[in-house]
């Protein structure tokens, strides 16, 4: 017996090189938060924000 889930979605393959390309052709913004701590006190904490897109995309959408 198959569930939903199984049905819902079929497997697609997707070439790295698709993937790249639609990052870069719509841009993605990663974010993240690194906290070190000692003891429950907390000595470094670093917030990350990077944009991966290609400068055709970003130089397109700046005038836009």
């Amino acid at each position: 017996m198959r569930s939903e889930l199984d049905t819902a979605a079929p497997e697609r393959r997707i070439a790295l090189v698709d993937l790249l390309d639609r990052v870069l052709a719509g841009g993605v913004v990663l974010s993240g938060e690194i906290t070190l701590s000692i003891a429950d006190v907390d000595l470094v904490h670093v917030s990350l924000r990077a944009l991966i897109t290609s400068a055709s995309t970003l130089e397109r959408s700046s005038r836009e």
